[in-house]
Order: C-alpha cells, then sequence, then structure tokens
C-alpha cells in the first residue's frame, strides 16, 4: 500500500506556490481573463476552492457528497461553471480566504484517512492518494492559465511525476471516454523530467511507445497545449491516437487548445 504522505506533500507546495502568485494581484488582475472562456482569474481560483470542497466532502462526508453528484448529473454541462462562478463574485480576500481554508482542511483529512480507504468521485473511487494526485493535477493545470493571463512563467518542478503518472494511468480511460476500445497492449512511455533524471512506465520491450519531456506530456493530459506544439513522439498506431485524445482529468472528452497561432 503506496504512503500517500510524499504527493499530498508536493499538494501542499504546489497550492502554496499558486498561493504565492495570486496573493497580492489587484482587482484589475484578479478580473484578467485566462485561456478557459469565461473564466477569469478569480474564476480559476473558486473553481480549485470548489474541488478541493468537494473533495473534502469526499473524505469526510459521503452523504453531502452524493448530493454534490446528484447537482452534477442534473446539470452535466454547466454545474462545474457554476460552481466556479459561485466564488469568482467573491471579494478577492474572501475567495483567497475560502480557498485557503478549505485546501487546508483537505491536507488535514487525507493525511488523517484510514490506510486503504477508498471514497467516491465523480469518476472511479479514489485512495488519498489518487485524490491527492488527482488535485494536484487540477492545481497544478489551472495554475498554468493564471500564468498565462498574468504573463509570467512557473518553471516546472519534479512535481510532475505526479501528474505524469496520472496521465498514464488515465490511458484507457481516455479511449473510453471517446467510444474507443482501449489497445490490449502495454505501451512504453519514456519521459524526461524537468530535472533530466528519466521516468519510464511500462514494458521496455513494448513496440508502442511515447518519449519526450515529462511537461510536454503534462500540458497534452491537462490539455493545456496542442500536440502540434509539443515535443512528444509516438511510435506506433495506438500510441499515435493516444497522443491525440489523452486527457487525465474525469469527465466528457475536452476541447483542448488550437495550435499557437490559430484563432479560436
Amino acid at each position: 500500500m503506496a504512503d500517500p504522505t510524499p504527493v499530498i506533500d508536493d499538494l501542499r507546495a504546489e497550492s502554496d506556490e499558486l498561493d504565492e502568485l495570486v496573493a497580492e494581484l489587484s482587482p484589475r488582475q484578479w478580473a484578467l481573463p485566462t485561456p478557459a472562456p469565461g473564466w477569469t482569474v478569480a474564476h480559476q481560483v473558486a473553481h480549485l476552492a470548489w474541488t478541493d470542497r468537494s473533495a473534502l466532502l469526499a473524505v469526510t462526508d459521503t452523504g453531502a457528497f452524493q448530493a454534490l453528484v446528484e447537482k452534477a448529473l442534473a446539470a452535466p454541462g454547466s454545474f462545474v461553471d457554476e460552481g466556479a462562478e459561485e466564488g469568482a463574485v467573491l471579494p478577492p480576500a474572501a475567495l483567497l480566504a475560502t480557498w485557503r481554508d478549505g485546501r487546508a482542511a483537505l491536507d488535514r483529512a487525507l493525511r488523517d484517512a484510514p490506510p486503504g480507504a477508498r471514497f467516491p468521485w465523480y469518476g472511479p473511487p479514489m485512495s488519498a492518494a489518487s485524490m491527492a494526485t488527482a488535485r494536484l493535477m487540477e492545481t497544478w493545470a489551472h495554475g498554468l492559465d493564471i500564468a498565462d493571463a498574468l504573463g509570467v512563467v512557473r518553471p516546472p518542478t519534479d512535481r510532475l511525476r505526479h501528474v505524469v503518472r496520472l496521465g498514464v494511468r488515465t490511458r484507457d480511460f481516455a479511449f473510453g471516454v471517446h467510444g474507443l476500445t482501449p489497445p490490449a497492449e502495454e505501451f512504453r512511455v519514456e519521459l524526461t523530467a524537468p530535472s533530466g533524471e528519466v521516468w519510464a512506465y511500462g514494458d521496455a520491450r513494448a513496440a508502442q511507445r511515447v518519449t519526450g519531456p515529462a511537461l510536454d506530456f503534462c500540458l497534452l493530459v491537462t490539455q493545456r497545449a496542442h500536440r502540434d506544439d509539443l515535443a512528444l513522439t509516438a511510435t506506433g498506431p495506438d500510441a499515435d491516437r493516444w497522443l491525440g485524445i489523452a486527457q487525465a482529468f474525469a469527465g466528457p472528452p475536452g476541447t483542448g487548445r488550437p495550435p499557437r497561432g490559430t484563432a479560436r
């Protein structure tokens, strides 16, 4: 059984780093548009706060979480936007306080979770480690949207190993959500970390392979960049198809981002 502490620690570090980026923003900056259509910086932080609260309820109050699931099923195309909108109208100081309080409570709940426990989610049930991994993935991805809006670059760290692992593990989900039968054979994935280390997954003898920078793979599976703008190489037809549909997040297929220089 994997110890969830390392990924929970990395989730805290990722969140704290993003907090430093937004803590001193002006009201004008909170209202800046981000690459997500209709979402400002405030919407991005509000979404993180809303999802942290959902995760906290999944870990601590399954009845209340089930009510959220029922609300999502009643409005599958709008419930995420509605959650972001509710928080985005708050004054920046109140939104920041809500996000900070929620993520601190989730941090405690994940650390206190019984070993082996699994919690409901909008997809398959999750362990504490999986829940923390999903939250780190979202925090990093939405942090990129915020950084883009502010015109700053957030240097990648080896915390991306968790996003990479999630992206690899969701291969079959990506095929399934597009109505495709997942390949029967294992893929080999070899990615170069920001530190220069090589992260490898799958059988080294596999014929179908994906290689390239870990950052680019993370941008792909979170759909923060178009495949044409990334230095990823696929060997084999199924591996090639995967890179066209990959997504590490729950829900229906995302629309992704257009190639650089292409108008929406």
